[in-house]
């Protein structure tokens, strides 16, 4: 990849307490990874990692892959986002989506209701907030009453919605200033890029670990995809690839409880389409071909499955 190339990686580190992440993110910079991408689902929040990043690397550009469009409300959202991008002026990126039923109904006690709706209706607003405009409006999934921002961003950041399927891929690319996408291929993305189409970023979480034991990660990962893929968008989004057939063993078993079942019968070939793994260059190699297909930034979600996780990032940089 050419050195102008966006690489990302996640944050923060599973199992190392924030304050220890400084001179993780630091040395992510010296590596040659230009962004720090954070996620939110049951551990830490999508925004203070990304506060502290703001401060302790102030040259790479931060992201949120993603933060659920029903989580918050449409004020504290935009107080969120105008916050962290006054942080980081001209440097951080928002991506937003529909989430999960388990995250939005299970855990936060929200319906899951019209989700594509409310992501429109959340970047829609969001678009109109963060310039400091008064928001007196009727959405069609909620309505907001003269809210004004009360610190206003220097910069609007963009835009990024999370897309499986062509109706959110296309919201991202009318809505928005792209997408963020995930578990797929490197063959997938040539399919979804077309439906974003041209002029627009395309952030892809990429599940890398750099062991080419396959008998160390092909069973961690089984666990991981079957997690993922069992969920109905992700499997929808799957049945919409082509891979329905490989994947339907798998989600018998899920549906009928059988959850060691349903794990292996996950085929091996999936796993090596949807997880990269191999040595730290056959990776790198794998993730170029995600690149050359349409990922504009490649954001690396490291599993290190039988490794120790530092090593693995630093194996993984661009630079080395």
């Amino acid at each position: 990849m050419p050195p102008t190339q966006p690489y990302a990686i996640t944050i923060p580190f599973d199992g190392v307490p924030l304050p220890e992440q400084r001179a993780w993110y630091e040395e992510c910079a010296q590596l040659g990874y230009t962004d720090l991408w954070s996620a939110e689902a049951g551990g830490p929040d999508a925004f203070v990692p990304l506060a502290l990043a703001s401060t302790w690397v102030p040259t790479v550009r931060l992201g949120t892959s993603i933060v659920p469009a029903f989580t918050r409300g449409p004020a504290l959202m935009a107080q969120s986002v105008a916050t962290l991008a006054s942080a980081a002026p001209g440097r951080f990126a928002f991506g937003i989506g529909t989430s999960t039923p388990a995250i939005v109904s299970r855990w936060n006690a929200i319906p899951f209701e019209e989700p594509y709706k409310r992501t429109r209706d959340m970047v829609r607003f969001l678009k109109l907030a963060l310039t400091g405009e008064r928001v007196d409006q009727a959405f069609e999934t909620f309505t907001v009453k003269g809210f004004r921002l009360g610190i206003v961003p220097p910069d609007v950041p963009p835009i990024l919605v999370a897309g499986l399927r062509p109706g959110m891929l296309h919201m991202a690319a009318r809505e928005a200033e792209g997408a963020v996408i995930n578990w797929l291929s490197a063959e997938d993305v040539t399919r979804v890029a077309a439906e974003v189409g041209p002029g627009k970023e395309i952030v892809c979480r990429i599940f890398v670990c750099p062991n080419d034991d396959p008998a160390v990660v092909r069973p961690a990962a089984r666990f991981a995809v079957a997690a993922y893929l069992t969920v109905p968008a992700y499997h929808a989004f799957h049945e919409w690839l082509g891979r329905g057939p490989r994947l339907a063993a798998m989600k018998k078993a899920w549906d009928a409880g059988d959850r060691k079942a349903a794990v292996a019968a996950v085929p091996d070939d999936v796993v090596d389409e949807l997880v990269v793994w191999g040595t730290p260059e056959q990776c790198k190699a794998h993730i170029a071909r995600y690149v050359a297909n349409g990922v504009t930034t490649p954001c690396l979600a490291v599993l290190p499955f039988g490794l120790d996780l530092r090593q693995a990032v630093r194996s993984l940089a661009p630079g080395t």
